[in-house]
């Protein structure tokens, strides 16, 4: 497993599933743009979860990245 920077935590992401996303958020719905930084995160859990068959135990790195980058946002809201 590689580990990829971009994807706003220290969680590694499987090598074959480098977030791609990178201006996707800015062509998807509200929802989506309301993510954020986290946004290209959330694009590539869907993508993950579509490859695997919505197969949740195979996205886990996504799943954490999801939740570490939200948490950060969370935390940095209420300063």
């Amino acid at each position: 497993m590689e580990s990829s920077s971009s994807n706003g935590s220290n969680v590694p992401l499987p090598a074959s599933q480098h977030p791609l996303h990178v201006t996707d958020a800015d062509e998807e719905d509200k929802s989506v743009k309301q993510l954020n930084e986290c946004a290209t995160i959330y694009l590539s859990l869907q993508d993950c979860l579509i490859e695997s068959n919505r197969n949740w135990k195979v996205c886990q790195a996504y799943v954490q990245a999801l939740k570490a980058c939200q948490a950060k946002r969370n935390k940095s809201d209420q300063t």
